[in-house]
C-alpha cells in the first residue's frame, strides 16, 4: 500500500495475557471517552493548532510540505506533524488511540482499522463535520473506498487521502529489446516465465520486486493477494486455521521461490520504499505492488517516466486478485480540537488539494485514487497514463469475496479482525526468515499454522 495497515497490536504471548492488555486497554479507553465527549466540537478560541499522526510515504511529505505554505497560511490553523515508517507508525496510532489519551488529534488509518477503532468508540463520527460542509462532496468518493470507512453503523469514521488496489508495473523498453509481450490479463505463472527471461538481461537488473519485509502491511499484503488466487485463506468458514493447506503452501512457496530466484537483492528487507527505489533506479524490470507507485514512478523527473507499463494483477485460479486500501485520516474522539481537525481533513482530502498538488508538484503526484471528478481532470489524464488502470482495480476489488472459498470475514490483504495486527506480524516474521533462507516455507506455514490456530478457536467459541 503502499502499504501496512494497522491497529490495536496485541503482541503478549499467552492468552491469559492477551486478556489482561484487551481489559487495560478498554478501561484506559472508556475514561478517556468521557473527557473527550466533555470537549467535543471543541477547536475554536486562541489555540488554533492541531496535532498529525502520518505515515512516512512520498504523498505524505507533499502534504506536510504544502500543510506549512498553504493550510496554515489561508487558516491560521497550525499542524504539528509526526512522521513515522509505516510499522512505527502503526505501532504509535494504535496505543495512542487506544489510551485515548488526545496527543493526535488526527492520524492516518486505513480501512482496516477503521471499522475496529470505531466499533471500540475511539473515532470521531465525521457525518455531522462532512453534512455542515457543503464543499466536501462525499459522493464524489469513489464508492469502495468510501463504503470500506464505514463502521458497522453505517456512519463514516474516516476520509481518504488516497486509495489504491494493487497491479503490476513493467519496464516496456526492456520488454521491447528482449521481445517479450506482457499478456494483456497476466497469470502469475506467465510473470514468473517473464521475470526469468529478464533477469541479468541489463546490468544489475533483477526480473522482478517483491515485498519480503517483516510487517502485516508489508510482505504479508501482497502474499495474501497471491494466496487468494491460488485458493487458500487464512481461516475457512468455520474459522479452521488454513496456513499449512496445500493451496496456501502452493501459493508461499511459489512466492518465496520468485521473490529468491528472480527478485531484488535483499528481498527480506524490501517493503515498498524499498521496491519503488528498485525500480525507479532501473534495478528491476517488474514490481508487483500498490497502484499508488505508479504515480511516483511518473513523476517529473523521474528517470523511468514514460517507460512503465501497467497490467492487472495477477491471477491463477481467480478472475482478478488486486487489493483494496487506503490511507485515511480519523480523528481521535479525545481531541478537543475537532472543528480544526476537520477544517486540516477536509482540506487534504477534497478536490482543491488534488488540484494543488498537480499545481504544485505535477500532476502524476496527485493523491488519487478516491475521487471520481479527479479522473475527468485533463491534466491528470495526460499525465496519469495508468489511471484507467487503478480506477478498474479499485472497482473490482471484492473484500468481501476475495477468493474461490467462503470465508467468515472481509479483507483482501488482510483479515479484518483485531487480532490481525499481532498474528499477521508474527506470520510475516516466519515468511521473512523463510526468503532469507533461514528455513524452509513449510517450517514457516507449519508455525504460523500455531498461531493462527489459537486465533480461530477464540472465534469458533465466541
Amino acid at each position: 500500500m503502499r502499504t501496512d495497515i494497522p491497529t490495536s497490536h496485541v503482541t503478549a504471548p499467552g492468552r491469559a495475557r492477551h486478556r489482561a492488555t484487551r481489559a487495560a486497554v478498554a478501561a484506559a479507553a472508556a475514561s478517556a471517552l468521557l473527557a473527550g465527549c466533555a470537549g467535543a466540537g471543541g477547536g475554536g478560541g486562541d489555540d488554533r493548532s492541531i496535532n498529525v499522526l502520518m505515515v512516512n510515504n512520498p504523498p505524505m511529505k507533499t502534504l506536510q510540505k504544502l500543510t506549512a505554505e498553504h493550510f496554515t497560511e489561508e487558516t491560521g490553523i497550525e499542524v504539528t506533524f509526526t512522521v513515522l515508517p509505516e510499522n512505527q507508525v502503526r505501532d504509535k496510532i494504535s496505543q495512542d488511540f487506544a489510551s485515548q489519551s488526545g496527543q493526535y488529534d488526527v492520524a492516518t488509518i486505513s480501512n482496516y482499522e477503521t471499522p475496529i477503532y470505531a466499533e471500540r468508540g475511539w473515532l470521531y463520527d465525521l457525518g455531522p463535520f462532512v453534512t455542515k460542509d457543503e464543499k466536501y462532496d462525499q459522493q464524489d468518493v469513489l464508492k469502495p473506498i468510501r463504503q470500506s470507512l464505514k463502521g458497522a453503523d453505517g456512519k463514516t469514521y474516516a476520509e481518504p487521502f488516497y486509495g489504491e488496489s494493487s497491479f503490476l508495473m513493467y519496464r516496456k523498453d526492456v520488454f521491447a529489446e528482449q521481445g517479450l509481450e506482457m499478456p494483456g490479463k497476466p497469470t502469475w505463472d506467465q510473470v514468473a516465465d517473464l521475470a526469468a527471461k529478464v533477469d541479468g538481461e541489463r546490468s544489475d537488473m533483477a526480473g522482478i520486486c517483491l515485498r519480503g519485509l517483516p510487517g502485516w502491511g508489508q510482505v504479508i499484503a501482497p502474499l495474501t493477494t497471491v494466496v487468494n488466487t491460488y485458493g487458500g485463506t487464512w481461516f475457512d468458514e468455520n474459522w479452521d486455521a488454513q496456513l499449512d493447506s496445500p493451496e496456501f503452501t502452493e501459493a508461499a512457496e511459489f512466492y518465496v521461490d520468485l521473490v529468491r530466484e528472480h527478485g531484488e537483492a535483499g528481498p527480506a528487507q524490501a517493503g515498498f520504499a524499498e521496491c519503488l527505489n528498485s525500480m525507479t533506479q532501473g534495478k528491476t524490470a517488474m514490481w508487483y505492488d500498490a497502484t499508488a507507485g505508479a504515480g511516483e514512478l511518473e513523476r517529473d523527473g523521474s528517470p523511468v517516466q514514460g517507460k512503465i507499463g501497467y497490467a492487472p494483477a495477477p491471477v491463477n485460479e481467480t478472475d482478478g486478485s488486486g487489493w483494496l486500501y487506503t490511507w485515511a485520516f480519523g480523528m481521535q474522539k479525545a481531541s478537543t480540537h475537532s472543528e480544526d481537525a476537520w477544517e486540516f481533513m477536509s482540506w487534504a482530502t477534497g478536490k482543491e488539494y488534488e488540484k494543488l498538488v498537480g499545481d504544485e508538484a505535477g500532476w502524476p503526484s496527485v493523491p488519487a485514487g478516491k475521487r471520481a471528478s479527479t479522473y475527468d481532470v485533463p491534466e491528470y489524464e495526460k499525465a496519469a497514463p495508468f489511471g484507467d488502470e487503478v480506477l478498474t482495480a479499485i472497482d473490482s476489488a471484492k473484500p468481501g469475496d476475495p477468493g474461490v472459498q467462503k470465508r467468515p470475514y472481509s479483507g483482501i490483504q488482510f483479515v479484518g479482525i483485531p487480532e490481525f495486527t499481532s498474528l499477521g506480524t508474527e506470520v510475516s516474521q516466519e515468511i521473512s526468515a523463510a526468503i532469507a533462507g533461514r528455513q524452509s516455507v513449510k517450517q514457516a506455514l507449519a508455525k504460523s499454522q500455531k498461531l493462527a490456530e489459537k486465533v480461530g478457536e477464540e472465534y469458533r467459541n465466541r
